[in-house]
């Protein structure tokens, strides 16, 4: 039975998803998806078993109590390699920044994602870094999709119960499936071909939208 757990630990909220192990003996890797942000990063954590995901958890880390910014990116360093060491991933997959018109606002996300990438090399695991409107694609089907669309799809595709409010772990969690998805292209689902497609076929999934 797959559910959500809410734990707050150490200004982290963790949205932990419990799931049964299958006994089939087939190749796993661990992937980490991080959103980096300096108030909050978003993180998920899918298993790769053969070519089907598991969800192992998401969650977000929250900075905003830290009003110094260099002690915020010493804690994404610190949080990332806490993640690390406790789920043990084969890869990292983490957002790229997004280039928009607030150059101040673009240097910030640039450094918190430095942070994290440098705390991966820290301990020897491989980065592939997707920008948003690929990750969007990956999971949705189009590249323009919203947050709230990106969480239903993964909803829909690793059967957690319920979407968090924050959505920056789904956020994380997008970038994991989205490298699940280039290295096991037959995992996607074929379900639906659009986003009105989905809104069709899980009429009561989308009320709150």
């Amino acid at each position: 039975m797959i559910g959500i757990l809410p734990l707050l630990f150490e200004k982290k909220v963790v949205y932990f998803v419990s799931y049964n192990q299958s006994s089939e003996k087939l190749e796993e890797r661990i992937i980490l998806g991080i959103d980096p942000g300096t108030k909050i990063m978003g993180y998920g954590i899918v298993k790769a078993q053969g070519n089907k995901p598991v969800l192992i958890a998401m969650g977000e880390c929250n900075f905003s109590k830290i009003n110094d910014h260099y002690l915020r990116l010493e804690k994404i360093f610190q949080d990332t390699l806490e993640l690390i060491d406790k789920f043990h991933p084969d890869e990292l997959a983490i957002e790229a920044p997004f280039y928009g018109k607030n150059i101040q606002s673009m240097l910030k996300l640039g450094r918190a994602q430095g942070v994290a990438i440098s705390a991966a090399l820290n301990r020897k695991i491989p980065i592939f870094e997707y920008a948003p409107r690929k990750i969007k694609l990956s999971i949705t089907g189009q590249g323009a999709a919203s947050k709230e669309q990106v969480a239903k799809f993964l909803q829909d595709t690793l059967h957690f119960s319920k979407v968090p409010k924050n959505l920056d772990a789904t956020d994380g969690l997008a970038a994991a499936m989205c490298h699940f998805y280039q290295r096991n292209p037959s995992g996607i689902k074929k379900g639906y071909s659009s986003w009105n497609d989905f809104l069709k076929k899980n009429p009561g999934r989308t009320n709150n939208l």
